[in-house]
């Protein structure tokens, strides 16, 4: 590694220009991308580079009543336990080519306006550090529908993360898949507020994909619930009421449930071995339900080379976790861009989580 082709200009407005990024990407006015992981994750700094996952079986029981001098009966204390493991590295890095470079020297020498030159020269600055933002959406979505964060790269390697959803607090459909004219999704959705009112939480959150919510809409059940709480008359085959819209689905979720409904409706780019491809990370026809805002920490610490300094590159640290370096090498020539981090999104009280996979017919029975 070698400093900057155009060190000069990399001095002087990198920072600033990351800063920038960071901020751009980071408002809640922006539209074309948003971030669900950093309403519900709490950036936590790990000394050692190991996350931790604490699920804690909390259960309130009521005092007995004894008499004078009695002694009190001995109870069992709640069960703690803890999953763990290494954070993993991800990060971008982008490069000028040699004909990008001459193309570049060719805008300095004709002294275009300097604006011009610094969209050309740190073009390749906002897609390194997006490129991490991305990453992290795609292993959050990914676990909270799960339970497991997936993460494929280059080589066929990737990032697995399991936070271990309790298997007794998974569900599916009932005898009907919910494709059926005669399911009832509703039915079996009450049995995931049955566990969790046994369990003495209370559903807050309701998160679930666009497959599911066409499920819903279409259902003979749902619609009909919705036509008794608006106050509908019903014909004998339900056809007076139209296919359900997501505001209409929600409606039912908050009179019947008190629960927030959240539309999960995310794609994320990826280019592995050169080969560029689109997905979902939300796993199809899952739902998950939550009892707490805060869903847990985007666990991060320092990659090496933040001690470490490379002579002759030039960093900058964005959004805290992210180590943005600028740098050249020859044979062949470029200029490089690269952004690392050592980061994961982790959930916590995985305990006070429920999953509905409406595409099985498995899980509790009461």
């Amino acid at each position: 590694m070698e400093k900057s082709l155009y060190f000069q200009l990399v001095n002087k407005y990198f920072p600033q220009l990351v800063a920038s990024v960071v901020e751009k990407l980071n408002g809640k006015n922006q539209t074309a991308l948003t971030y669900m992981y950093r309403d519900h994750l709490t950036n936590t700094y790990s000394q050692d580079g190991r996350w931790a996952s604490i699920t804690a079986e909390y259960t309130r029981v009521a005092a007995d009543v004894v008499s004078m001098d009695a002694e009190l009966p001995l109870k069992s204390r709640d069960k703690v336990s803890t999953a763990e493991g290494q954070i993993p590295k991800v990060g971008m890095k982008l490069y000028m080519s040699e004909k990008q470079l001459k193309d570049l020297d060719n805008m300095i020498a004709q002294r275009l306006p300097q604006p011009q030159i610094l969209r050309n020269l740190f073009a390749d600055l906002p897609r390194c550090i997006q490129a991490v933002y991305e990453r992290i959406e795609d292993m959050f979505l990914s676990e909270l529908s799960t339970g497991v964060a997936l993460a494929t790269r280059s080589g066929g390697t990737g990032v697995r993360v399991d936070v271990g959803f309790a298997e007794k607090n998974k569900f599916g459909h009932g005898a009907k898949a919910w494709d059926a004219e005669d399911a009832t999704p509703l039915d079996d959705i009450q049995l995931v507020y049955d566990k969790a009112m046994d369990d003495q939480n209370t559903i807050t959150t309701c998160y679930l994909d666009d497959y599911t919510i066409k499920l819903l809409g279409k259902n003979k059940q749902v619609r009909a619930q919705f036509a008794f709480n608006q106050g509908i008359a019903l014909s004998g085959d339900n056809s007076n009421i139209p296919i359900l819209s997501f505001e209409q689905i929600a409606s039912i979720f908050r009179n019947k449930w008190q629960t927030n409904l959240v539309r999960v409706a995310r794609t994320i780019k990826t280019e592995i071995n050169g080969k560029k491809g689109t997905h979902n990370p939300w796993a199809k026809g899952h739902m998950t339900f939550t009892c707490y805002d805060n869903l847990g920490d985007l666990f991060w610490t320092n990659v090496a080379e933040a001690t470490r300094p490379v002579a002759g590159v030039t960093y900058q640290s964005a959004d805290e976790y992210i180590l943005a370096s600028r740098y050249s090498t020859n044979d062949p020539l470029r200029e490089f861009t690269s952004s690392q981090a050592m980061v994961v999104p982790i959930l916590n009280n995985v305990d006070a989580i429920y999953s509905l996979d409406s595409t099985q017919a498995v899980g509790y029975e009461r």
